[in-house]
């Protein structure tokens, strides 16, 4: 049985191998990121133009509107459309997202079931704009491409576009998970919106870990469907798009959302500060991890 000091050795060593949020601003997201190229990845149309450049497959963008007048005619632009996603140019953390699935008797409804009409989503649109879901700034409206999701990945989720996060340090794939939506997130893959997290071995692609508002779970809660040993398709895809992202930008720190459809990966968008409950779901930290790698960075720039 183990003793008192056993126990306490190996919680100091969980607790050296977690990676802190203090940690992560201090020791990687500022010596890594200059504040100016911050914007590159939170505006999310400025992400577009340096993944449309280098021909990185991402959503096609439908429509831009950055005035209130230029609503005018959002009858005219969405008559034709029955699927599409809404989103903020700047939001952050999945606020002000909406998913249209389909059209009906002049209705659109949201992948959650809700049912919007032509003014329900131009008063959305302009709280958007007003900047309600970035922090009071004036923004821009997001009309893009909805992406069908891989018939693997529906075999795991329902009701919501999964994603992979994927942190990128210097060029190299540090730690990865699938977040998967649930009833409880409104078909939304955002873990602090109730999402699932699901840990994936960056090697293989083969899911290790997961958890679901703080707790391990190894099924799906909404279908029972089990989670743990599944293999990722085009996982080795994933992982050069990242590194590929990782060699576009300036950003040196950054997490990479990447969607899975029947054409392949397709980037959702980057984060300058990715979020660090990416340890708990992979059960396992990334400060020994990121400080190997940063090791190695320099031991490269030495022998230059």
């Amino acid at each position: 049985m183990k003793n008192i000091f056993t126990f306490a050795k190996e919680f100091r060593q969980r607790v050296g191998a977690v990676l802190s949020m203090n940690q992560r601003n201090l020791e990687y997201i500022y010596p890594s990121n200059n504040r100016v190229d911050f914007p590159i990845a939170d505006d999310k149309l400025l992400t577009k133009k340096y993944l449309l450049k280098a021909g990185v497959p991402h959503p096609e963008t439908y429509q831009v509107y950055g005035y209130f007048f230029d609503l005018r005619n959002l009858d005219l632009d969405l008559s034709e459309r029955s699927d599409f996603v809404i989103k903020p140019a700047r939001g952050s953390g999945g606020g002000g997202i909406i998913v249209i699935v389909r059209k009906e008797n002049g209705y659109w409804y949201s992948v959650g079931g809700k049912q919007y009409s032509l003014e329900d989503l131009r008063r959305h649109m302009c709280d958007i704009i007003f900047g309600i879901y970035s922090f009071g700034i004036r923004d821009e409206v997001v009309i893009e491409q909805r992406i069908i999701q891989h018939d693997s990945v529906n075999e795991i989720t329902e009701g919501g576009l999964a994603d992979v996060r994927l942190i990128v340090y210097q060029h190299q794939p540090i730690m990865a998970m699938m977040r998967l939506p649930t009833s409880a997130s409104d078909g939304k893959a955002n873990l602090h919106q109730g999402a699932i997290g699901v840990g994936v071995d960056i090697d293989s692609g083969i899911t290790i870990h997961a958890t679901h508002e703080g707790s391990y779970l190894d099924a799906h809660p909404d279908s029972n469907v089990f989670l743990i040993g599944r293999k990722i398709v085009y996982w080795s895809d994933i992982i050069k798009i990242g590194i590929q992202i990782s060699n576009l930008v300036p950003l040196k720190y950054l997490g990479v959302d990447i969607a899975v459809s029947h054409e392949g990966p397709k980037v959702l968008e980057i984060n300058v500060r990715p979020g660090i409950e990416i340890q708990n779901v992979n059960g396992k930290g990334m400060r020994r991890i990121l400080a190997a790698t940063r090791q190695m960075q320099l031991d490269v720039t030495k022998g230059a």
